[in-house]
Formats: C-alpha cells, sequence, structure tokens
C-alpha cells in the first residue's frame, strides 16, 4: 500500500501539470463540445492503460534503446494529430451549421474514442515515462507485471478525472463562443492549428541518438 500511495501521489503530480493530451483535449471541446472532449479523454486513459501494459510486457524497456522504433512511433503520432487539425480547420464552417443546429458533436461517439485512443498510443513519451517510473514502486518480492498493470490503471484513471475537468471547462467556453459565428469560426481554425502545432512539436522534439 504504501507503494500505491507514494505512486499516486507522483502520478497526480504529472497529470495536474496540463501538457499534450490536455492541449488536444482542449482543441476537441472548443472543435466539437465537451462530449467528445469527455470521449476524446476517455480514448486517451485507455490508450494510457494499454501504453502501461506495453511496458509491462516489455515494451517501455525496448522503446527506450531503440532510437529507431521511438522515432517511428513518434512519427506516427505526430502525423495522425497533423492530419486530425487539418480536418478540424477545414471544416470549422461545418461546425458552425452544426452548432447552430443544436448538433453539439458533429463526429461519431466512437471514432472520437478512437482518436484519443490512438493519440495516446502513439506517444512514445508516454511509454518511455512508464518505462521509467513505474519500476521504481515496484516490490520485486511480488508479481512485478501485476503490480506495474495496477499502477498504469491508477495513472489512466488519475487522467481520466483530470483531463475530463479541463475537457469541461473548454466545453463551457465553447458555449460563449457558439454565440457568435465569427467566434465560432475562429474557434474551430484555433482548435485545428493547436493539433497541428501539437504533431508538428512532437515530430520536432525529443530526438534519440
Amino acid at each position: 500500500m504504501d507503494h500505491v500511495l507514494a505512486f499516486t501521489l507522483a502520478a497526480f503530480v504529472v497529470v495536474v501539470i496540463p501538457g499534450p493530451s490536455v492541449l488536444f483535449a482542449v482543441s476537441r471541446a472548443i472543435a466539437y463540445g465537451r462530449t467528445a472532449a469527455l470521449l476524446t479523454v476517455l480514448g486517451g486513459a485507455i490508450g494510457s492503460f494499454v501504453l502501461a501494459a506495453a511496458v509491462a510486457a516489455g515494451l517501455g524497456a525496448v522503446l527506450q534503446t531503440s532510437a529507431l522504433l521511438f522515432t517511428a512511433v513518434k512519427l506516427v503520432g505526430a502525423a495522425y494529430l497533423v492530419h486530425l487539425g487539418i480536418k478540424a480547420f477545414r471544416k470549422r464552417r461545418e461546425l458552425r451549421s452544426a452548432f447552430e443546429a443544436g448538433a453539439g458533436n458533429p463526429v461519431s461517439g466512437r471514432r472520437t474514442v478512437v482518436e484519443g485512443f490512438v493519440v495516446a498510443v502513439t506517444n512514445p513519451k508516454s511509454g518511455v515515462f512508464f518505462a521509467a517510473v513505474l519500476p521504481q514502486f515496484v516490490d520485486p518480492v511480488g508479481n512485478v507485471a501485476g503490480q506495474m498493470l495496477v499502477f498504469g490503471a491508477i495513472f489512466a484513471v488519475l487522467a481520466l478525472v483530470m483531463d475530463s475537468a479541463w475537457g469541461v471547462l473548454a466545453g463551457a467556453a465553447r458555449s460563449w463562443f457558439g454565440r457568435s459565428s465569427r467566434r465560432l469560426d475562429m474557434m474551430g481554425g484555433a482548435a485545428g492549428l493547436t493539433m497541428v502545432g501539437l504533431g508538428v512539436g512532437l515530430a520536432v522534439t525529443g530526438r534519440k541518438d
């Protein structure tokens, strides 16, 4: 239990600081509404747990030692973010039409969850984080893989709660933007550019030699 409490505190500190996952959820809230943001966060939390499971299975150690694999996974995630951003920017006027028609979420719920999942699971930095941090809290006498899965679940739940809070706040701001057609167009464009910026930032930073 001491190990669980210590990891929970460390994970909370990491999650509470806004990062790429928060910015992505916020951009989805601005573009498509609170429901889309919450579904995106749900997909991201599932992706985080899958990464933790992969680390428990040994993938994290591979990402730490293989520059080629790290870069490949990173570029896939970056390209996907850029794709979503360009798509959101091109459809910013469709967003206004959907908002005015009362359709709060113009994208399907399943697709939104999948997009959040893909963005999370293709972030190699999270995999390396799990590989570097999770073992520090493991009791080597017990079931190591099982403990790491528990820690991954704790991290995913914390991310789900904290990122959802950011999504709800951004969704509330979207309602204010929605009172003006021009502001709504700007909002949709800004959300798309934010996702493109996240993708480009992921692609050009954190390279391993």
